[in-house]
């Protein structure tokens, strides 16, 4: 179906809107503690197949999260058939929530909690990285596609219905996508050195305890 462009003798008009933005805001979430759950239940919870043969004795799980919001300036030609906006697109992304988890086994204040905690904020802080190190892409990827193109131009009411069609098919699983990436990374933690290690440490007060439970 072609559609007719805007009107020529318009087109002038559209270059007085505002320029269009764009923000990105790194979420900055606090790390929560869950130690309602045993090393056993946390096997379960844990998405993470090469642990199969290993003891969960803590976890760490990031939400991605990518909300956007916007907000348009439109200007419509006089027969109310055409439209252009500029818009003002904001992102929110980053892992929230962020839940560090502790087998119940290992009560805080005891040695095995503090080895396993320290461990686990090993993770959160790949999380952190991670969403550091993605920002200045999704950044420049979303500025060179809104804040550096003229405004868009269409039949009344439907620019800002592309926006959100366009956000929806392609930015947020474009942002997931990288987000997503941070568990490459987190398998490195994981190494069986550091299982090794951490289930020696307190003088084998781990290794006893998971004895004990079995």
């Amino acid at each position: 179906l072609a559609i007719a462009p805007w009107p020529l003798a318009r087109a002038a008009d559209c270059e007085s809107l505002p320029p269009s933005t764009v923000s990105v805001r790194r979420l900055d979430a606090p790390v929560s503690i869950n130690l309602q759950f045993g090393y056993r239940a946390l096997k379960a919870l844990s998405a993470d197949d090469t642990r199969r043969d290993r003891e969960v004795l803590g976890l760490t799980r990031g939400q991605a999260i990518a909300k956007f919001n916007t907000r348009s300036t439109v200007l419509a030609d006089p027969t109310g058939r055409w439209e252009c906006a500029s818009h003002q697109v904001t992102l929110e992304y980053g892992f929230s929530p962020l839940t560090v988890y502790v087998g119940r086994e290992f009560p805080q204040g005891s040695c095995a909690h503090e080895e396993i905690y320290a461990h686990e904020l090993k993770h959160v802080r790949v999380y952190q990285a991670h969403a550091r190190k993605i920002e200045p892409e999704i950044t420049e990827r979303l500025r060179e596609r809104f804040a550096t193109t003229p405004p868009a131009r269409g039949p009344r009411g439907e620019t800002q219905q592309r926006l959100m069609q366009q956000i929806h098919q392609r930015w947020i699983p474009y942002v997931k996508r990288l987000l997503d990436e941070a568990n490459i990374a987190q398998r490195d933690v994981d190494s069986p050195e550091e299982y090794e290690r951490v289930a020696a440490s307190c003088n084998g007060a781990i290794k006893k305890q998971l004895v004990h439970a079995r």
